[in-house]
């Protein structure tokens, strides 16, 4: 009970935080909102920190959106922070227990809701592409969308997905990638793809 009170207290301080911080930078919004279908979106694990906005102005109001976090303890507070954004979660990594956390997966699309995962989480390598993130859109015929931000002024975590936080007072761009079309690939090429739009709207707003 101590513990998890304990948790309950971090996730709520990184909570406050991050509106202290968002409330002070100027925030652009780039690309459509999505659709009302269910979707699977994709963003860097280095760009959490203030990933919640994002989906809050872009996202469908009549959608849920389940935020994939693993169990490991630091996705605890995780999971316990973006409740705090009216986000759900779905808990587990497509590396291990894949089977469960894709038909939990199927289930929530097949609900009209969308999913949010971090391809190279939890633990990387660096931008990677998981094969899980991506066989959910394609056994699922879901259409697949890039989130990115990037900030004109920001502290760079000295971890292993370089995470960024915005300092006050910064520009943060926020951009929605156009439709990802992987319906006709295969996995790899599928990977491929979506490495390079990923590489692409990260260096658009840069500078």
């Amino acid at each position: 009970m101590a513990k998890s009170f304990k948790i309950d207290c971090i996730a709520f301080g990184i909570f406050l935080l991050q509106w202290l911080i968002f409330l002070t930078c100027k925030k652009v919004y780039l690309g459509e909102a999505l659709p009302k279908q269910s979707c699977v979106i994709l963003f860097w694990h280095g760009r959490l920190a203030l990933m919640p906005f994002a989906y809050k102005k872009m996202g469908i109001k009549e959608k849920k959106a389940y935020v994939m976090i693993s169990h490991h303890k630091d996705g605890e507070i995780i999971a316990r922070n973006i409740a705090f954004f009216g986000l759900n979660t779905l808990r587990g990594s497509t590396s291990k227990g894949a089977l469960a956390l894709l038909r939990q997966s199927f289930k929530i699309l097949d609900q009209g809701n969308d999913i949010i995962i971090t391809p190279d989480g939890p633990r990387g390598p660096f931008h990677s592409i998981s094969d899980g993130s991506v066989m959910i859109a394609l056994k699922k015929q879901t259409p697949l969308f890039l989130l990115n931000y990037e900030a004109s002024s920001f502290w760079e975590f000295k971890s292993w997905d370089k995470m960024i936080l915005p300092k006050p007072f910064s520009k943060i761009t926020y951009r929605l990638s156009e439709e990802i079309k992987i319906q006709n690939l295969n996995l790899e090429e599928a990977k491929v793809l979506i490495q390079e739009k990923f590489d692409i709207i990260s260096q658009m707003d840069k500078g």
